[in-house]
């Protein structure tokens, strides 16, 4: 059987369709997950990734552990988390939050620390405190750069949020866990290519965030790096 064959018996199966096994349904699940594993992300390192770019201190620390970060494999901590917390939510939420909030925390780093100096401090100068100024100087400035990150992060967590099923919870990875545990290998098939398929939906919708929704100014500014 063929790849073409395998994918018509995936997209038109009756369970598929409609139900708990639906394509929607799981897709649904995995957008859920990613997204929760995605918020708790932005609120750990985006913070702290603007206080560090401002202040400019432990910037060669956050890049050193924001590396580390990186090579730490999921499926691991995974299993850590299990043996830690049990089976469940918080089982996937602690590893694809490790994985996302690296790309973040740097971009929101370098996205300030990339603010012209000159522009700060006349801002400085013209009486605006320090929190005016990171708002109202520095965010615009840095927009580029951390939508960058967010991008970043949020297709590695769409990629990996399927070892959610090798704990037993829901998502995309169900089809691929469930198909090679049962050798259907149009269900392995079908799942990964509605992964793959999501991950370019997120890519495709940051280019477009980048090019219609930042503000004229930025995006010349982003075109003159």
């Amino acid at each position: 059987m063929n790849w073409l064959n395998w994918l018509n018996d995936f997209f038109t199966a009756p369970d598929h369709r409609s139900g708990p096994d639906s394509i929607v349904h799981r897709i649904f699940e995995h957008l859920m997950l990613s997204g929760e594993a995605l918020l708790y992300a932005t609120l750990i390192a985006v913070p702290l990734g603007l206080l560090i770019g401002y202040t400019g201190r432990g910037v060669t620390a956050v890049t050193a552990l924001a590396g580390a970060a990186r090579a730490l494999p999921t499926l691991g901590l995974v299993t850590l988390a299990v043996l830690l917390a049990g089976v469940g939510d918080t089982a996937v939420l602690i590893p694809l939050v490790a994985l996302a909030a690296p790309p973040l925390l740097v971009a929101a780093v370098e996205g300030v620390r990339g603010t012209d100096p000159d522009v700060r401090d006349a801002a400085r100068g013209i009486g605006l405190t320090h929190p005016q100024v990171l708002r109202q100087v520095c965010l615009p400035s840095a927009a580029p750069t951390m939508l960058a990150g967010f991008r970043t992060a949020t297709v590695q967590v769409i990629a990996t949020a399927t070892v959610a099923a090798y704990v037993g919870l829901g998502g995309l990875g169900r089809y691929v866990i469930d198909g090679l545990a049962t050798r259907k290998y149009a269900v392995t098939v079908g799942g990964a290519l509605l992964v793959v398929l999501l991950a370019v939906a997120a890519q495709l919708f940051f280019a477009l965030l980048a090019r219609f929704a930042l503000p004229p100014g930025v995006r010349a500014q982003q075109r003159r790096r």
